[in-house]
């Protein structure tokens, strides 16, 4: 199981702040692919991915038992 935890806009989306996907290994790029045809994220490509708290690029690997921290961009003014 994988852990994503949801922060800002994605969370109001989704309107969860934690979701657990079953599953084997999969890219950052494939698990953004995932999230977003499943729940129609639009902020998605230009959100950060935390892998058990380190960033992460989009060919690196999602495992069962990995924690993933979504991080939208946010502005401010």
């Amino acid at each position: 199981m994988i852990k994503i935890l949801l922060f800002a806009q994605l969370q109001e989306e989704v309107g969860k702040h934690e979701l657990e996907l079953k599953g084997g290994p999969r890219t950052v790029e494939e698990l953004r692919k995932e999230l977003a045809d499943q729940f129609n994220l639009l902020q998605l490509d230009q959100s950060m991915i935390a892998i058990n708290e380190r960033y992460a690029k989009n060919k690196d690997m999602v495992s069962p038992g990995d924690i993933v921290a979504i991080i939208p961009p946010i502005s401010g003014g």
